[in-house]
């Protein structure tokens, strides 16, 4: 199949030229155009082509995609712990079933195959451990000491701006970087808006508008104006922008790591405890379906915690 064939937006069956006597090399090529037409995650897409390449180097090199059985892919996933001489740990173990099982869904789904040999694979997940989150006391802790610094005797709204929008948006720490002063509209029709923009065309999907609380408006009229503002957001090193956060932790004893990530996680299990829908969830976090599968399960785990 050609490669432009199977990224063109312009054919309904990527899968079209591909049948069960296409060899599993060029298939996996196919697919990879595919998945890149997609919008998917760079990383997902090289991590999972790197997979079924692994599964063509192990299958004869003549076998056709129509030839590939359960037991094939049974055995291969036995080959993988114990065969191949290279550790295999169980995270590697259970995303490569899923590639695998993506892979031949895709080929089933579009009509190349009458029958996904990988259906009856069983999937192994692996969560890694949940991350550190800040319960509402601690979180509402955090935000008085900031606020305790916006109306003290020299007024100063940074960590505020900084910290509630972390907690809001749920934005990752790079997208915080990034965020330039055009990235806000405050006079959006339906209330303020921060656009979160990726440079490079590969990330495209990870952009998203996000809305902005009043309150957060307040605080960013007066922090803009307290340092004069140009271009930036926060126009600050990742390393005093941690030390901010930090700061904060420290005024007020917490014991945990105040972090953007942690930030980003409480914003998230927030959202999910007061049940805004789970895919507008992962919208607002930017993240792939693929990825939220993991996500959605460990935030289901911390809203019972």
């Amino acid at each position: 199949m050609p490669a432009k064939s199977a990224a063109s937006a312009n054919d309904p069956a990527p899968t079209a030229h591909i049948s069960t006597s296409s060899l599993i090399g060029p298939t996996i090529n196919a697919w990879r155009f595919f998945l890149e037409d997609q919008g998917v995650s760079p990383h997902t897409v090289k991590a999972f082509s790197s997979d079924m390449h692994l599964l063509a180097t192990y299958l004869p090199p003549d076998r056709p995609v129509g030839e590939v059985t359960t037991t094939d892919l049974n055995l291969f996933l036995d080959w993988l712990q114990g065969g191949r001489g290279v550790a295999c740990s169980p995270k590697s173990l259970a995303r490569r079933i899923t590639s695998v099982k993506a892979f031949f869904r895709w080929l089933h789904q579009y009509g190349a195959l009458l029958i996904d040999p990988a259906e009856k694979v069983p999937q192994r997940s692996v969560i890694s451990p949940l991350p550190v989150v800040m319960t509402e006391a601690e979180t509402q802790a955090i935000l008085d000491t900031a606020g305790k610094q916006r109306i003290a005797a020299k007024p100063d709204a940074r960590s505020l701006a900084l910290v509630s929008l972390l907690l809001d948006t749920g934005i990752k720490k790079g997208e915080c970087l990034a965020l330039n002063l055009n990235h806000l509209e405050l006079d959006a029709p339906d209330g303020a808006i921060l656009f979160v923009r990726y440079a490079s065309p590969q990330n495209r999907y990870k952009e998203r508008k996000i809305a902005l609380a009043d309150s957060w408006i307040e605080v960013y009229h007066e922090y803009a104006a307290q340092y004069d503002l140009k271009d930036r957001l926060f126009p600050w090193s990742q390393r005093r922008l941690e030390y901010l956060l930090e700061d904060l932790s420290k005024e007020v004893g917490l014991d945990k790591h105040l972090s953007f990530d942690m930030c980003r996680w409480t914003c998230a299990l927030n959202d999910w405890r007061s049940n805004i829908e789970h895919d507008k969830i992962r919208q607002k976090l930017g993240v792939s379906k693929i990825q939220w599968r993991e996500i959605g399960m460990k935030l289901e785990r911390l809203s019972h915690s």
